[in-house]
């Protein structure tokens, strides 16, 4: 079987300092690679282009996530723009959108900062990693105005409706499913799951957050993914090889990147 693509991580967070790189050595024999690392401010921005030098299987999306966009200025973005996103490992602006969760910052910052990574990725020629939480209908609005179906990239970690998902589908969105997909709540997802065809679905993490069953509620990483391959299986009526095969696939295809593994 191909190993898993894991298009969202987060393993520069602190949660991963006491065995950071034992882990991240043994996660290609343990059927997973590659993996994209997701920046959600500039700290972690700076840490996923370090990842990505390390590490052959690891690239990187540099992005200032809405709960972090509050201090963010001009300067930083062109940062990101003129040099991070040059490097030849960033495939992606992300993670970038809005959350109507956290108050932290308001929604016109919010909104703010959301067209202005959109324009970004226009700029630099690459797609999306959209975070949206409690903002659907802004969220795929702000898309729209900033024409985001020319940009690409994926809605990740959906929790919206499936009706909802199939407007970002249209609008040439993938659909990231991750660790909620194997519980027992998770009846909407599973929903979204069977509506979204399979060749517009990412498979992701969002560790070391979102673990499945049977590690739920404890730190995540991306070889816990194995348990979500066949729940997703089971509910497309196919293998899970199939499951490995399509989502790895799907997952080049939106990053542009090309598989030499």
């Amino acid at each position: 079987m191909n190993n898993i693509f894991d298009t969202h991580a987060h393993y520069n967070d602190d949660a991963f300092d006491e065995d950071r790189e034992s882990l991240l050595v043994q996660l290609p024999a343990l059927g997973v690679s590659p993996v994209v690392n997701i920046g959600s401010d500039l700290p972690a921005c700076r840490d996923t282009i370090a990842l990505t030098e390390k590490y052959d299987y690891i690239y990187g999306a540099l992005g200032i996530h809405p709960t972090d966009c509050g201090e963010l200025t001009e300067e930083d973005v062109l940062w990101i723009g003129r040099e991070a996103a040059a490097r030849e490992k960033i495939v992606a602006i992300g993670e970038i959108g809005l959350d109507y969760y956290w108050p932290d910052v308001d929604r016109e910052t919010q909104k703010k900062w959301f067209l202005r990574q959109m324009d970004l990725a226009r700029e630099v020629q690459l797609p999306i990693v959209v975070h949206s939480r409690e903002a659907a209908q802004d969220t795929y609005e702000l898309m729209g105005e900033a024409r985001a179906e020319e940009i690409g990239g994926v809605v990740h970690c959906f929790s919206y409706s499936p009706e909802m998902a199939l407007r970002f589908v249209k609008m040439g969105f993938y659909i990231g499913i991750g660790g909620v997909l194997t519980f027992q709540n998770a009846r909407k997802l599973r929903e979204v799951a069977e509506a979204v065809p399979l060749e517009k679905i990412v498979l992701e993490t969002d560790c070391p957050y979102l673990a499945p069953k049977p590690h739920r509620g404890k730190r995540n990483n991306s070889s816990y993914l194995r348990y979500v391959v066949p729940v997703l299986a089971e509910i497309k009526g196919v293998s899970p090889e199939e499951i490995v095969q399509v989502t790895r696939k799907n997952g080049f295809t939106m990053y542009r990147m090309e598989e030499k593994d």
